[in-house]
């Protein structure tokens, strides 16, 4: 089952690309999906010690239909020689969740600020 909300719309046409290899950069996985539709983002969270990629990233189309035909033909695709790993990515963004905070962390919210205030 998913954790997925619809109404934000980009979800269902971001995708996450893992098993990179190192060598990939932005460029490389743009072009690798461009065959599939516009590209609007293309992301890939570098290791802060070698700046290398972390072997995954993350590739926006413009339209739902396009992320789907790349799904389609590069899951399990190969790139440099590793197999590629292809699915809708999960919502990254923290205010998909928001309304669904636990009871105890909107209390904790409260009593913090009548603390500050009697302080």
């Amino acid at each position: 089952f998913r954790h997925m909300s619809v109404k934000f719309g980009a979800e269902k046409r971001t995708l996450y690309v893992g098993g990179l290899d190192e060598v990939v950069d932005d460029a490389t996985l743009k072009a690798a999906f461009i065959p599939f539709g516009e590209v609007l983002d293309v992301n890939m969270p570098l290791d802060q010690v070698n700046q290398k990629n972390r072997g995954f990233g993350f590739v926006e189309f413009e339209l739902q239909e396009d992320a789907a035909a790349a799904i389609e033909n590069m899951n399990g695709a190969e790139l440099y020689g590793r197999v590629l790993k292809v699915n809708l990515a999960r919502p990254q963004n923290q205010h998909a969740g928001a309304n669904r905070r636990a009871v105890w962390e909107t209390h904790a919210d409260d009593i913090n600020k009548s603390d500050g205030e009697e302080g």
